[in-house]
């Protein structure tokens, strides 16, 4: 089997808030899909403690990996080896690459077992009070200035003709820059909504009014994750 297990957004979240579906999984096999060893060891010491890391086989899967570059573990899994998969940060499979593992394993006759756990875009999504009916994800925006504010324009410009909620997010480094453009280049009365530090029990910021308000607003998201969130 493969199982698709959360990471959490803030790693100050009590482990409490998880479910124990997730230490149960992790403590039944030794074999992991990742995207980033270190931050996936510290993930699995999170929930169990007690797991042994010297016996963590750890396979790389990120945003370069091809199912071609996963042989041994696609052998191992046809075997009937279970493997675990799991992200930098909160539901694999959303702005994550695990998908192609995901997709191999229903071609493959593997049974797929999603666990529960947070993601940072429906959190966002639904705390901003927007529509929560119709919405898109766009992940990152362009990173030209000139592509980024035409992006930006035509998501205002969804917002206002259809109503669906558009949702996307930033490098952390980029947050405040982002922020700033967002301000220039949208109309004063358009609604924002930022949720930065998704679930973190201190730093958690969410916060939605417009444009104007927000250029008021002293607001500072450097290297703090976050979404956005354009809504009416």
């Amino acid at each position: 089997m493969l199982f698709l297990l959360p990471a959490y957004l803030s790693e100050n979240t009590p482990v409490e808030h998880f479910g124990s579906a997730i230490k149960e999984y992790i403590m039944q096999t030794d074999y992991f899909f990742v995207e980033n060893e270190k931050t996936a060891r510290k993930v699995i010491k999170f929930f169990a403690p007690e797991k042994k890391q010297s016996d963590l086989k750890l396979f790389l899967l990120d945003k370069y990996s091809e199912t071609a570059d996963l042989k041994e573990a696609q052998e191992l899994m046809k075997k009937g080896q279970d493997f675990c998969l799991l992200s930098e940060a909160g539901l694999p499979c959303i702005a994550d690459p695990g998908n192609i593992m995901v997709a191999w394993a229903h071609r493959n006759n593997i049974k797929v077992v999603p666990v529960n756990g947070p993601s940072s875009i429906i959190l966002a999504l639904i705390s901003s009070g927007f529509n929560g009916q119709q919405f898109t994800f766009h992940g990152y925006l362009p990173i030209d200035k000139g592509e980024k504010r035409k992006q930006i324009l035509h998501l205002e410009s969804l917002v206002q003709k259809t109503g669906y909620t558009q949702i996307f997010m930033e490098t952390p480094y980029r947050n405040n820059q982002l922020l700033e453009e967002l301000t220039k280049t949208l109309n004063g009365k358009t609604l924002l909504s930022v949720a930065a530090n998704i679930n973190d029990p201190e730093g958690e910021f969410i916060k939605t009014q417009s444009v104007n308000d927000w250029k008021k607003s002293k607001t500072n998201l450097h290297k703090i994750p976050a979404i956005f969130v354009l809504g009416k």
